[in-house]
């Protein structure tokens, strides 16, 4: 039973999401939003598993119109390099080990609108075979080749040869009509060399899947074929007659090779149309769109192509073979007769705005513990979670197509199965804000709650009272006919309490070219520090008398407060429980402690990490900073997913923990009654109580971690936070995402629904089970057979508006930050095509 106090006065505003890209190894789709940024999510399966395990600020002068992973030259990276292409004209990666921003060829004049990867696999099998054939003949025509490919190394002996099984070339489309041709080095890009300009404006580009030709989509309504060896052009297609219309006004958007020789491209007329890749000649167009084609995106089989495009559908195809069942199954005989072999099979509306991206990813098992999402043999025994059915498709091996656009929302879409089930909602709250709440704050007598937006902090003040107009009423949590499960009553505004609205107190501002990395408020409510792309800065908040005021009445003002010099801009920040430390994760990967009062660097700690062999191995940034409540402890969680503990009062490391079942911590935090009690979520919605002080599971955890009630582990959303009861005696904790949050109880034994069923695997911590070291609030009794029955533990409730934050302001009230989507949608563009209602 709660008193849940709503804000929805937060100023959220996603922005639309302009690309995708799947990474080599297919575990990994990274995103491209408006604003510049890059976030990488972890496409592993599940219900659970869509996680972004990275969010990458972007740059404020910078637009991103495309992105491409590339093989890394490092066998230790399987994901590869990722590159990132802007309308100013220049080409950046994203080190995804220092979470920053590289740009590795400058502008070079006019916009690029795509960059498309050579084939790799391709690639290296005709370098090996035109190896071998040259071993037979002659050195000169050996060095011949290798110029007309690109691929020199400056390299000698073994590395040469190494290096030239990944390097890998990025075709890109310009402004000026261009092609270009850049070489991935290891240092970066390297210029090539450039195809004949054309007129207009080169808009989509793609490799053949043997890396000799690159074709290429203009505004002129053409497409070109351009032979990689010899630069000339082989063929040109006029795209307008195929479809409805021709001339200047016609773009092609988007291109795609298959496999069994076709090409396929989509344009501003809304046809979808197939080519013959050798001759170039017409094969068949299907015009679905009432909008411009912007994507495409074909199966891993290549037997099934999706499109995309502004009004807002992603639309399936689908090739029939029976048609040509009586001709031989050779290149050229079925791109001859497969004019009619294409059909439409379906489209799904879920996107309100423009679809601009598409991929597809083949999600492949976690690297530790069992798969979570394969269902029972016994097929009654299954239950959709929560009415939705992701987690019947969402296998190991089974590819998705993911799609993005306008309104800021990714959807994932069973590639095989398109319309036999709804499509996922990957993140129901894309780019939800920072928050961080100071409950007993010592500048004034409310909550304080810090908010961080791109380029300011908000300090708001949370007036928990009752509104004139609304009569107070406990929203009481009732389990409805299915087993732990709820939802907020039809008519929930009268069952919460609302209070007025948050007043503003300051808004702290960075400089107009920076955006804001980091951000914390101490426990006391006056200290106030954030971190941009320059250094680490420190505020005062205080309050202003009424002597001070215009008009009489009482403000606030900020006061800045110089930091150590030589600190580095950091990942993550927190202030120790009695305010009087601030402990800063900074671009170095080190953790510095720098004393508030008296200004001055206390302590630096340099996290390591030992292999087998004894070495230290290279440390990732990390993102995640947690101060226990008696200021003994800190927890760092690395971007991979690893946690240190260190020691506050000897200034020691203390414990390290490898990745948690081979999933992403998506939320952490010490438990108020016991200081050592360390909890931790994981992607894979699994909950570890951690005892810190003798560097080993919990009670908790040895009985219950991997036999949580299978409502959990299909909990919906993905988990974002924890909110902990401020109380010494208190044992739950609420865990939340944007679509619904769940009670825990650790003082209360876990009771399974009829269906539920336990999850195996094995635990990398189990080597350090070699003492009987329980929680202060694991030890218990023998659990009752009547309270088993009785007790409701792992509550869940669902929310009907995105969440942004949750947090306790007591023991028996809570925080809801959430905003409505439509009234998110208000802030977007209006969409290009929009359907109207009975045409």
């Amino acid at each position: 039973m709660f008193e849940v106090h709503r804000e929805r006065s937060v100023d959220w505003k996603p922005t639309a999401v302009v690309a995708l890209a799947t990474s080599v190894d297919q575990s990994q789709v990274a995103v491209a939003r408006e604003d510049a940024s890059i976030e990488i999510w972890n496409a592993a399966p599940g219900s659970v598993g869509w996680h972004c395990e990275l969010a990458i600020p972007g740059r404020d002068d910078s637009v991103i119109s495309s992105l491409v992973w590339c093989q890394s030259i490092s066998s230790s990276c399987s994901s590869g390099r990722l590159f990132s292409a802007g309308l100013d004209g220049s080409i950046s990666e994203w080190d995804l080990e220092s979470l920053q921003q590289k740009t590795v060829v400058e502008t070079i004049g006019v916009s690029i609108w795509q960059m498309a990867a050579e084939p790799l696999q391709c690639a290296r099998d005709s370098r090996v075979e035109s190896s071998r054939d040259n071993d037979d003949g002659e050195d000169d025509d050996d060095d011949d080749d290798d110029d007309e490919n690109g691929i020199n190394s400056t390299a000698s002996g073994s590395d040469s040869e190494e290096e030239e099984l990944v390097v890998q070339r990025v075709a890109v489309g310009c402004d000026d009509g261009a092609v270009r041709i850049y070489v991935v080095r290891e240092e970066g890009m390297e210029y090539y060399r450039s195809f004949t300009r054309v007129e207009g404006k080169i808009l989509s580009v793609v490799w053949s899947l043997d890396a000799k030709k690159i074709f290429a989509g203009g505004s002129d309504g053409c497409i070109r074929c351009w032979d990689i060896t010899t630069l000339h052009e082989v063929y040109r297609i006029t795209a307008g007659l195929g479809g409805l219309g021709s001339g200047p006004e016609l773009c092609i958007w988007s291109l795609l090779v298959l496999r069994d020789g076709i090409l396929v491209s989509g344009d501003s007329t809304g046809s979808t149309q197939f080519w013959d890749a050798h001759q170039g000649t017409f094969l068949q167009a299907l015009t679905y769109h009432k909008g411009d084609v912007l994507s495409l995106a074909a199966t891993p089989s290549h037997q099934g192509v999706f499109s995309a495009g502004s009004d807002s559908q992603v639309i399936s195809y689908k090739f029939v073979p029976e048609r040509i069942e009586s001709v031989k199954n050779t290149v050229e005989d079925l791109a001859d007769c497969a004019g009619n072999c294409w059909v439409f099979v379906g489209s799904n509306r879920v996107h309100t705005h423009d679809v601009r991206a598409l991929t597809v990813a083949t999600p492949l098992i976690s690297e530790q513990g069992e798969f979570l999402g394969a269902p029972s043999r016994k097929k009654h025994n299954y239950r959709k979670p929560l009415g939705m059915d992701y987690r019947k498709w969402a296998l190991p091996g089974v590819p998705m197509l993911i799609s993005g656009g306008d309104d800021t929302k990714l959807f994932a879409y069973p590639a095989n199965t398109f319309l036999d089930f709804y499509p996922h909602d990957i993140c129901p709250a894309p780019q939800r804000l920072f928050m961080q709440l100071a409950c007993e704050p010592k500048v004034v007598g409310c909550p304080i709650m810090l908010t961080q937006h791109p380029g300011w902090l908000d300090v708001s003040m949370i007036n928990v009272g009752m509104r004139n107009d609304l009569k107070a009423k406990t929203m009481d949590i009732k389990l409805g006919k299915r087993k732990g499960r709820s939802e907020f009553p039809d008519k929930r505004e009268k069952h919460l309490l609302m209070g007025n609205p948050s007043k503003l107190l300051a808004r702290i501002k960075c400089k107009a070219s920076q955006r804001i990395i980091c951000s914390a408020i101490s426990e006391s409510g006056n200290l106030i520090a954030f971190s941009d792309r320059i250094k680490p800065r420190l505020f005062e908040l205080k309050m202003k008398s009424s002597t001070e005021c215009e008009g009489g009445k009482g403000g606030s003002k900020i006061k800045k407060h110089h930091l150590p010099e030589n600190l580095l801009p950091a990942h993550s920040m927190v202030f120790s429980a009695d305010s009087t430390r601030l402990l800063i994760a900074c671009y170095d990967r080190k953790i510095h402690v720098v004393d508030v009062e008296k200004f001055e660097l206390l302590h630096t700690f340099d996290p390591f990490t030992m292999d087998r062999r004894g070495q230290t191995m290279s440390r990732p940034p990390i993102t995640r900073l947690y101060a226990s409540g008696d200021g003994q402890w800190l927890a760092a969680i690395n971007c991979r997913g690893d946690i240190d503990i260190f020691n506050l009062e000897i200034l020691r490391q203390h414990w390290h923990i490898s990745r948690l079942d081979g999933a992403g911590v998506t939320a952490a935090g010490f438990h108020p009654s016991n200081k050592n009690v360390f909890v931790v979520t994981t992607s894979s919605n699994h909950v570890y109580v951690l005892d810190v002080d003798a560097k080993q599971l919990g009670e908790w955890s040895k009985r219950f971690t991997f036999g949580l009630p299978k409502r959990f582990l299909e909990f919906p959303g993905g988990i974002l936070g924890l909110s902990f009861p401020p109380s010494p005696k208190a044992t739950s904790v609420i865990v939340h995402s944007a679509s619904a949050m769940c009670l825990i109880d650790f003082g209360k034994p876990v009771r399974h629904d009829e269906n539920d069923l336990t999850n195996g695997g094995s635990l990398a911590l189990d080597s350090l089970d070699h003492t009987k070291h329980a929680l202060a609030n694991g030890k218990r009794k023998k659990p009752n057979h009547k309270a088993l029955l009785t007790d409701n533990n792992f509550v869940i409730v669902a929310f009907r508006d995105p969440v942004l934050f949750l947090a306790h302001l007591s023991e028996q009230s809570i925080l809801v930050v959430e905003k409505p989507w439509v009234d998110v949608l208000q802030n977007f563009r209006a969409p290009v095509y929009r359907h109207l209602y009975g045409t």
